[in-house]
């Protein structure tokens, strides 16, 4: 069931699920598709959308297409913590007085970020991309005044009220929805499997949210989880054992083949359409992954930063035209898979090297 980006706001899934487009500024995602999903309660949304006054003003807007309205939700199910997804939790619960849902690990992120200062982020992230072997030009702008500085999203989200717990039904009377955790691109994202017959009788087992975790034709950013205060510190400067870090790539393959054996009948993403046949999509994304993962092995033949092999590597376009904060993300990218190679035995840090530098073996 492929619906185009330029359709209608709303569309109805059947079996009391719908969906609405909510606009992400600026950014050629262009929208996250928030879910509503009906129970014995009262509606439930499924991630809400960017805090930005258009943005909110799509999802009333979507809201009352619906058939209900902003005031009349109950609950709130976050499917990860990033600002397109999470941004407007915190107006939804203060307009309607809906819980919100979401998974420790992602929780815990949303009390750090309200706890540190922006300063604090801009310091890490200085001091990350230095370790990673930035040029100095690119890590300047981080260093300069506050008052300067384009202000960070997302540094004062709501924290959610209720916890979703891996495995268990939420409590969504009427409705058998449960949670899936497939970590990879936040610590704490999680799918959500409507275990109910499909509304078109589609083979398969149910519904399957998916948030991030699955779309259908493009492939999740997985970086290293960002964390000011995780003790790992600047992830090149001082190179932790194997075992003592975490391993963002490795959990995201775990879970996608989690993912496939529950063979859902329809996949309903937070971005693009909905899908069919998740073993082939899954199937898809662990050979990209692995392709990716044996093409850097050829390009770490010489040792390389993680800001050196980013420059490398194959992206949707020329590292030249890759604007700022997408070489961030990029390099997150790099040293992501970097991570995983080394967990895996197939690449090591250079003893010594100031930026650490990594090779294969």
């Amino acid at each position: 069931m492929k619906s185009s980006q330029d359709g209608p706001t709303t569309y109805d899934h059947g079996g009391g699920v719908r969906s609405l487009r909510v606009p992400i500024p600026d950014n050629p995602l262009g929208h996250t598709l928030v879910y509503v999903v009906d129970t014995d309660r009262g509606p439930v949304l499924i991630d809400t959308g960017w805090d930005d006054p258009a943005s909110w003003e799509a999802l009333t807007a979507g809201l009352t297409a619906c058939g209900t309205s902003v005031t009349e939700l109950v609950g709130v199910v976050i499917t990860h913590h990033h600002p397109d997804h999470h941004g407007l939790s915190g107006q939804v619960r203060e307009a309607s007085g809906a819980w919100l849902a979401m998974h420790a690990a992602d929780t815990a992120i949303v009390r750090r970020t309200r706890e540190t200062r922006p300063e604090r982020w801009y310091t890490y992230m200085a001091a990350k991309l230095t370790a990673a072997g930035a040029p100095e030009e690119h890590i300047a702008p981080l260093r300069t005044p506050p008052a300067r500085r384009r202000p960070l999203p997302g540094l004062a989200p709501a924290l959610p009220d209720r916890e979703i717990v891996p495995g268990e039904f939420l409590d969504l009377p009427g409705r058998r929805l449960r949670a899936i955790w497939t970590p990879g691109h936040t610590p704490g994202h999680v799918c959500l499997h409507l275990e109910e017959d499909h509304p078109a009788r589609l083979p398969g087992h149910g519904r399957l949210f998916s948030g991030d975790h699955l779309l259908p034709e493009i492939t999740p950013h997985i970086g290293l989880y960002e964390d000011p205060d995780d003790g790992e510190g600047p992830p090149a400067r001082a190179q932790p054992s194997v075992g003592d870090v975490t391993d963002p790539l490795g959990d995201y393959l775990d879970s996608l083949e989690r993912v496939g054996r529950l063979a859902p009948a329809e996949i309903l993403p937070a971005h693009q359409y909905a899908f069919t046949d998740a073993p082939f999509r899954v199937e898809e994304l662990l050979t990209h992954h692995e392709d990716r993962l044996t093409g850097l092995l050829a390009l770490l033949a010489t040792p390389l930063t993680p800001w050196q092999l980013a420059e490398r590597m194959e992206w949707n376009r020329p590292w030249q035209q890759i604007p700022y904060g997408s070489r961030n993300i990029a390099v997150s990218e790099a040293e992501a898979h970097l991570r995983r190679l080394v967990k895996q035995g197939r690449a090591e840090a250079v003893i010594g090297s100031d930026p650490v530098t990594y090779v294969a073996v």
